[in-house]
């Protein structure tokens, strides 16, 4: 029996790592993996246990086909790893943080995966990415806007 792609979408500071960090545990209970994203941001700066790469190791497992899914983001380019194939195939259910913009792609690829929306209010998401120091006043106000 062929497993279940689980993706989990909402806005950037909405908790979507925290919310994976309290779920590992009592998911793996469950026999449901959660996924490891690959970014091309700074390990120090990535805030969730993602690997790390350059844009050039990015591009070049992207033309080896080593992502499942893979879009870019915010200036960023993002990847799922291919091993989530096999883990599917194998009947496990299997997480990601994904992207709201790249849902249409993912459910071409995997038609029956769960959309999850984690939502939370505009002034607590506000003070949330203030605090992360990421962007300008100017570019939270921007993808607020969103």
């Amino acid at each position: 029996m062929q497993g279940r792609l689980i993706y989990l979408i909402g806005p950037s500071g909405a908790g979507k790592d925290s919310l994976l960090d309290a779920a590992r545990a009592p998911l793996a209970e469950r026999g449901v993996r959660i996924a490891r994203r690959v970014i091309t941001r700074s390990a120090e700066a990535v805030g969730e246990a993602a690997q790390a790469v350059s844009a050039e190791e990015f591009a070049r497992l992207e033309a080896e086909q080593a992502f499942a899914l893979a879009w870019r983001a915010n200036g960023l380019a993002y990847g799922i790893r291919a091993e989530i194939d096999a883990w599917l195939a194998a009947g496990e259910d299997v997480l990601v943080n994904g992207s709201r913009g790249y849902l249409p792609e993912a459910r071409q690829r995997y038609p029956d995966l769960l959309a999850v929306l984690l939502t939370v209010e505009q002034d607590v998401l506000r003070e949330r990415l203030l605090n992360r120091g990421r962007e300008t006043p100017e570019q939270i106000e921007a993808r607020l806007a969103r």
